[in-house]
């Protein structure tokens, strides 16, 4: 799938996976009882023997619910299905992404949100699980958009009947919307293997396979496995020095001054991983793009891309990051989020064992006052943090992610780890570098 700046949009699926079956073994429960005798007294059951009986009655019940619940679940597997439709009567500009009412950005969600509806509210309910767009695609009368849907079905079940009963309800429910201007007659849908499903959920943006566990970078705990798989290592003979975000299955995006006093990319090299060593994976780096304009010690600029080889295979522990559209803007006091190998506190050294911190965006306001970096907050820049200090980026960290979750659970990389005076001090929280100010350099350098 090609990763352009419409295509960067990422699958929902990872948190479902095809159900294993377990064998069933088959459960005898034995009720051991004594014979009460008639005889002239009548005895009840003693308390003790009332209690057992009372246990050993809850625990068939529960038996029984667990064995038909299993074979419930276990007789049923995962379905994709991709399904494209034509939004019509919306000429968007391929160049810059959007038109003078919509962006691909809003297109993307009221598609996802309407399909949703749709599911929601039909005799599939119970099977739907969710659906997301991966490409719209703008035309001369409109958009295309192709979205991939996951059900749950039977494994008895015929996949062309499901298949027409999909396509029918989509027909029917999209004649009689307004949420969108689609075209009934455009809608088509195409049974997919379970094998091409899970590779293109696996080669898209944005999705992580953990849940967030926010820690530290600075003094913090060590992050779970796969709980940030754009995360990598820039090393130079073999040693961390700085953060980088994995763009694509070639590319890498980082911070210019990584490369101030070696550029020469055979002395470098590219790990994947939740740990410097030992590493994931390995690659070679293969060419270094410095922005053209940058020169140290200004801090302007800070902005690098690097290609390495051999290209990586998607995994759930290794994955490419959403890069955002040019036109994308992000408020003051908006959560984010922070990644690196690098020190615990300043003057220390980088960590073998990756870390997050949670931040917050300041304003350019607040961050150009005096106190806190005034004129040396330059455009292209923003500041993440708190003036209390504390929570920060430090030295190794450089070149890393700042990211943020939109809405559907897919992550953007909207700031590169720049510069900031010490690590944690109070009112002076880190500047980053403004992804989406770069965005254009990016995709010239990239392809993006």
């Amino acid at each position: 799938m090609t990763a352009t700046a419409h295509e960067a949009v990422c699958h929902w699926l990872l948190n479902h996976s095809s159900v294993e079956s377990p064998t069933v073994q088959s459960v005898t429960v034995f009720l051991f009882h004594r014979t009460v005798g008639f005889g002239t007294q009548n005895r009840g059951l003693k308390p003790w023997m009332i209690a057992l009986l009372i246990v050993l009655l809850l625990t068939v019940v529960a038996v029984t619910i667990g064995v038909l619940t299993h074979l419930l679940v276990s007789g049923q597997k995962m379905e994709y299905y991709h399904s494209t439709f034509k939004i019509s009567d919306l000429p968007v500009n391929s160049n810059s992404g959007q038109n003078s009412t919509y962006q691909l950005k809003d297109l993307r969600e009221m598609s996802e949100n309407l399909v949703d509806e749709i599911f929601i509210d039909s005799d599939l309910n119970k099977h739907y699980i969710k659906n997301q767009v991966v490409r719209l695609t703008p035309e001369e009368d409109g958009v295309k958009a192709d979205i991939i849907m996951v059900f749950q079905f039977p494994s008895t079940e015929q996949r062309a009947l499901i298949k027409e009963k999909i396509l029918s309800i989509l027909n029917q429910k999209i004649r009689n919307t307004r949420a969108l201007p689609i075209n009934a007659s455009s809608v088509q849908v195409n049974a997919m293997s379970s094998s091409t499903g899970k590779l293109t959920v696996q080669a898209c943006c944005g999705k992580r396979v953990v849940p967030l566990i926010v820690n530290r970078i600075m003094s913090g705990d060590i992050v779970a496995k796969a709980a940030w798989p754009w995360q990598a290592s820039l090393q130079r003979n073999n040693i961390h020095q700085c953060g980088a975000t994995l763009i694509s299955n070639t590319w890498l995006i980082t911070a210019a001054h990584c490369f101030m006093n070696n550029a020469n990319p055979r002395q470098w090299t590219v790990s994947f991983g939740t740990t410097i060593n030992p590493p994931l994976m390995k690659r070679n780096v293969r060419r270094i793009i410095v922005h053209e304009r940058y020169h140290s010690p200004a801090r302007e600029y800070d902005i690098a891309v690097v290609q390495f080889s051999p290209r990586v295979t998607f995994t759930d522990d290794i994955r490419r990051v959403c890069l955002p559209e040019a036109s994308a803007s992000f408020q003051p006091n908006s959560t984010v989020y922070i990644t690196g190998f690098g020190a615990l506190f300043y003057g220390g050294e980088s960590q073998n064992n990756l870390r997050e911190a949670k931040l917050k965006i300041i304003s350019d306001d607040v961050c150009k006052q005096p106190h806190v970096y005034g004129h040396d907050i330059k455009s292209g820049m923003f500041c993440a943090g708190y003036l209390e200090g504390i929570y920060d980026a430090c030295r190794g960290d450089s070149g890393g992610p700042l990211v943020v979750k939109d809405l559907k659970d897919t992550w953007y990389l909207i700031g590169i780890v720049s510069w900031g005076d010490n690590c944690g001090q109070k009112n002076k929280p880190g500047v980053y570098t403004n992804v989406v100010y770069y965005r254009n350099w990016i995709t010239s350098k990239t392809g993006l």
